[in-house]
């Protein structure tokens, strides 16, 4: 069972049998919780299932290291001792047999070293698809833990984030197939109820404008209509923009006040800390797919790409997977330091000061590229 499974609403296959029918697909008051987010009066509440809040925490569960750590900090170098280390070099022979071992168990249990090398030849040989793969990621993990910690914090991620056992991580998106007009003109992504945006009718694919492209996500004008400005790309871009907000709630597990004041959406001053925190993300995950999953579009064979021919991108879900903290908050990292030498991995949590810092740095930030693009910085958005 995925974490996606739990989330999907109840299919009634014909009528309605009987009302007791309609009764047992509802879920039971008494394993509701709720707290409170935000001001009171503001309707800034978590509620959530306790049973399913469960069954998504045994989902992300964390497996044990294999090995612990290397404490030594002697030894040779794996570029002494291996031939054709790209990207581990600055590991020593001991920490980088340790992480291949993990890795191993992280993507491909069931292969082992073969998924990614051709045993034949050496572990030196590049003939398989899957080992540069493996490198480009092995760079992307690394670029994320050195310099996104404005989203990943110390956790930090590993190749279990994504792939949790799997070769192929559960949740990846492709670019929408392009439509044929109708009768009526084009359905506009819409009206077809797909997973990534909760069934709903919401455009199927807010993901390419957003995670891959960096256009502006925005909701509503600043001023009044209908003499006002009206909203960035007009009621189309506010559609799409909800999609994406429909998809990091459920990829998340939370509702909209986990990031907004459900007094006034737009302010910035007024909204939770985690609204910087996916500000963040949001960046990070544009660069993640721009710089390391697209450029991998020629390297994969033709039955790992979309139907368009676009290789499989990350959003919320890869790594959330259902809860707002990837597998429940686990300090991966501080088992893996591999993946991020000189880590400090033994600092507190983010203070008050250091909180605000954050969500300063994100209203400075987003500012100025308002600015520059002429948008209203006072558009309600993300």
């Amino acid at each position: 069972m995925s974490w996606k499974m739990i989330n999907q609403p109840v299919k009634t296959i014909g009528a309605l049998l009987a009302a007791g029918v309609l009764l047992a697909g509802c879920e039971d008051p008494t394993n509701m919780e709720t707290s409170q987010q935000g001001y009171r009066g503001t309707a800034m509440e978590t509620v959530q299932n306790t049973e399913i809040e469960a069954i998504k925490a045994a989902l992300n569960q964390v497996p044990e290291p294999l090995y612990p750590p290397e404490s030594s900090t002697e030894g040779d170098m794996a570029t002494d001792v291996y031939e054709n280390v790209q990207v581990l070099g600055g590991l020593r022979a001991a920490e980088f047999d340790r992480l291949m071992a993990h890795i191993t168990e992280w993507i491909a249990p069931d292969e082992g070293c073969a998924y990614c090398h051709n045993l034949d030849e050496g572990f030196a040989d590049d003939s398989v698809y899957t080992k540069t793969v493996a490198r480009k990621m092995l760079q992307m993990t690394l670029n994320i833990n050195a310099n996104w910690s404005d989203h990943v914090g110390n956790v930090g991620v590993t190749c279990y984030t994504c792939h949790r056992g799997q070769a192929v991580p559960e949740n990846l998106w492709f670019e929408a197939v392009p439509e044929k007009a109708l009768g009526v003109g084009y359905r506009a992504q819409q009206n077809r109820a797909t997973e990534e945006v909760n069934f709903s009718s919401l455009p199927e694919d807010p993901f390419t404008p957003y995670l891959l492209d960096d256009k502006n996500i925005r909701v509503n004008s600043p001023t009044a209509l209908p003499s006002g400005q009206a909203p960035e790309g007009g009621i189309k871009n506010t559609e799409y923009t909800y999609a994406l907000m429909t998809h990091m709630s459920q990829s998340l597990g939370v509702n909209c006040t986990y990031c907004h004041n459900s007094r006034v959406f737009a302010s910035w001053e007024e909204s939770p800390p985690a609204r910087a925190t996916a500000w963040f993300g949001i960046r990070m995950v544009r660069e993640a797919n721009n710089d390391y999953m697209v450029p991998l579009t020629d390297v994969f064979p033709e039955n790992r790409l979309g139907p368009t021919g676009d290789v499989g991108k990350v959003y919320c879900a890869t790594c959330h997977a259902g809860v707002n903290k990837p597998l429940n908050g686990a300090p991966m990292l501080k088992d893996h330091p591999e993946l991020w030498a000189g880590k400090d991995f033994n600092q507190s949590a983010m203070s008050a000061d250091q909180i605000k810092a954050l969500v300063d740095k994100a209203m400075a930030e987003a500012a100025v590229a308002h600015a520059k693009m002429k948008v209203t910085s006072g558009s309600a958005g993300e």
